[in-house]
């Protein structure tokens, strides 16, 4: 989590440089956590040689009509699933044509969560080329901005131990 910030920075720092290194750039379709990761990467200097993209997708409206996610995995599923996560990843690697693309969506908090969906439940996406790694995450008895901060640190793990 945030609660050593140095770290943290190590962290995003380490991913940047990665990514300068191997000519990578990526793109980020976050829900639940409104831009966060997106913030964390470009707050790093030369942060621009790798970002490409980052969309605040926290509607369901512009997931369908700005990702192109298809209403119908929203409606079946819900916009808090592995299938919604899934094609928030797959419809943003054709949007963006960057190397590496993070989808994320989840219930923050405080309200929001059900029993089978609860408070803390988030899908992070991951896309390099054709693998797709799509993981399931319960944050449990976090306030809203520790789940979202919890995300944004696996989500860096997850693209860090991916390239």
């Amino acid at each position: 989590m945030f609660h050593d910030i140095k770290k943290l920075y190590f962290m995003i720092e380490t991913l940047v440089k990665k990514l300068i290194k191997k000519k990578l750039r990526i793109s980020l379709a976050e829900s639940c956590t409104g831009g966060m990761l997106a913030s964390s990467i470009t707050s790093i200097s030369g942060a621009s040689q790798v970002f490409n993209l980052g969309l605040v997708t926290y509607s369901n409206d512009v997931k369908i009509n700005i990702l192109k996610v298809n209403k119908k995995i929203i409606q079946k599923y819900g916009a808090v699933s592995a299938e919604c996560c899934e094609a928030m990843v797959k419809c943003l690697s054709k949007i963006s044509k960057a190397h590496i693309n993070v989808s994320i969506t989840g219930i923050a908090g405080p309200k929001g969560g059900s029993k089978t969906k609860p408070v803390g439940l988030v899908y992070i996406g991951v896309k390099k080329s054709n693998k797709i790694l799509i993981t399931k995450n319960l944050f449990k008895k976090q306030t809203r901005n520790a789940i979202q901060k919890s995300t944004v640190n696996k989500a860096l793990e997850l693209v860090n131990d991916l390239i």
